[in-house]
C-alpha cells in the first residue's frame, strides 16, 4: 500500500509540472541558443530534446524514461531511440523494432549545462540541503524543546507569555524575509564581531582555485534562519502538551515521592509530551526542504534550492523535474520513518 501510495504521489508531482511548464511563456530552445539563434539551430535543438513533438508524446517519452520499465527503439532517429550513455539497464526482451529493459530512472540531461546530466547535479547539490536541513531541524529541536518545558513550567507567568509571543512572531515572519534581515546584521554590519558572511556554501575554493576547503561557519545564518519557524512551532507543540501531562496523576505522585522538577520532568515528561512534536516533525522537516529554496538563494548556499531556482529562469525543465520528485519522495520516505518512531514511542499506536 504504501509502495502505491509513493508510486501515485510522484506520479502526480510529475504531470502537475510537465503541464504547468507547457503552458508557462517561453521557448526552452530559444533559452538554451541564447540571442544567437538561427532557425536551422532551432530546428536542431527541438528535435534533439523532442519539443517539435506533440505535448502528449513529450509526456509519454518522459515517464518512460522515468519508469523502471520502458521501451526503446532500435532507428537512431527516433526519440525513445537507446542511447547506451544514458541508460543503466538490463534487456528483458528484443523484437525487430525495439527493446524492453528493466532501468534505473533516467532524469535526461540540463537543458542548460549540455551533457551534464540532471542525476548528476542532484548528487552535487542534494546533499548540501541534506545537511543544511538536519542542522536546522536539531537547532529547532533543541531550542523548542527548552522553551516549550521552561513555558509549560512557568504557565500564565512573565516568562510564558514572552516565548508565546515570541513563538507567534516567529512563525509569522516568512523565511526569505528572514533570511535578508540575518545576512545584513550579522553577516555585514556586525561582520567583523561574528566572523560571518553573508554568502557562501558548505565547501569553497580556496583563493588559487585548486582544492574545496570546508567551511563550517556559512552553515551558522542559513541553520538559524530556516530553524525559526520550526522553533516557534514545536516550541508551542511542547509547552501545550506538556501542561496537560503536568496534570497526569503520575506526575502529581512523583512530586509527592520528593522527585526534584528535573527528575520528574526528565523521567516522566518529556517522553510522554513528545509525540505531538514527533508528529509534526515529519512535516517541518519536509517544509525546510522546500523552504530552502529561498534560503539557498539569498545565502549563495549551493543546495538543491538554490538549483531550482537557476533552473526556473533558464526554464531548465528537467532540471525542475528531478528536483522537486527527489524533494517529494524525500518528504514520503521521512513521513514512513516518523510513523515507525512514533510507534516506539507508543506502542498503543499499531
Amino acid at each position: 500500500m504504501k509502495i502505491l501510495n509513493i508510486f501515485f504521489t510522484l506520479f502526480g508531482v510529475l504531470t502537475v509540472i510537465f503541464f504547468l511548464f507547457q503552458v508557462l511563456p517561453g521557448d526552452p530552445a530559444r533559452m538554451m541558443m541564447d540571442q544567437n539563434e538561427s532557425e536551422e539551430q532551432l530546428k536542431i535543438i527541438n528535435k534533439k530534446y523532442g519539443f517539435d513533438l506533440p505535448v502528449t508524446k513529450q509526456y509519454l517519452y518522459y515517464l518512460n524514461d522515468l519508469s523502471l520499465f520502458s521501451i526503446h527503439s532500435k532507428k537512431e532517429s527516433d526519440f525513445n531511440f537507446l542511447k547506451e550513455n544514458n541508460y543503466k539497464y538490463i534487456k528483458i526482451f528484443e523484437s525487430k523494432r525495439g527493446y524492453f529493459i528493466l532501468k534505473l530512472p533516467y532524469l535526461r540531461e540540463s537543458y542548460q549545462r549540455r551533457g551534464v546530466k540532471v542525476s548528476s547535479i542532484i548528487l552535487n547539490t542534494f546533499p548540501n540541503t541534506i545537511v543544511l536541513a538536519i542542522s536546522s531541524i536539531l537547532i529547532a529541536i533543541f531550542f523548542g524543546l527548552l522553551f516549550g518545558i521552561f513555558s509549560a513550567l512557568n504557565k500564565d507567568s512573565f516568562l510564558d507569555h514572552f516565548i508565546q509571543f515570541i513563538s507567534t512572531l516567529g512563525m509569522s515572519v516568512p523565511s526569505f524575509f528572514s533570511a535578508i534581515i540575518f545576512a545584513w546584521i550579522f553577516g555585514f554590519l556586525l561582520s567583523d564581531y561574528t566572523g560571518l558572511n553573508m554568502t557562501g556554501s558548505l565547501y569553497e575554493l580556496d583563493d588559487y582555485g585548486n582544492k574545496y576547503n570546508l567551511k563550517v561557519k556559512n552553515l551558522i545564518l542559513p541553520s538559524i534562519v530556516l530553524g525559526i519557524r520550526p522553533i516557534a512551532v514545536i516550541s508551542m507543540m511542547m509547552r501545550n502538551s506538556m501542561v496537560e501531562v503536568l496534570k497526569k496523576n503520575y506526575v502529581i505522585t512523583a512530586y509527592a515521592k520528593g522527585l526534584s522538577t528535573f527528575q520528574v520532568v526528565y523521567r516522566h515528561c518529556i517522553k510522554n509530551s513528545f509525540n505531538p512534536v514527533i508528529t509534526a516533525l515529519s512535516g517541518w522537516f519536509a517544509s525546510l526542504l522546500a523552504g530552502s529554496v529561498f534560503v539557498e538563494y539569498i545565502f549563495g548556499w549551493n543546495g538543491l534550492g538554490r538549483e531550482i531556482v537557476n533552473a526556473l529562469n533558464n526554464l531548465d525543465i528537467p532540471v525542475v523535474i528531478g528536483a522537486v520528485l527527489t524533494v517529494s519522495f524525500s518528504f514520503i520516505l521521512i513521513n514512513i520513518f516518523v510513523d515507525e518512531i512514533y510507534k516506539i514511542l507508543d506502542p498503543r499506536i499499531k
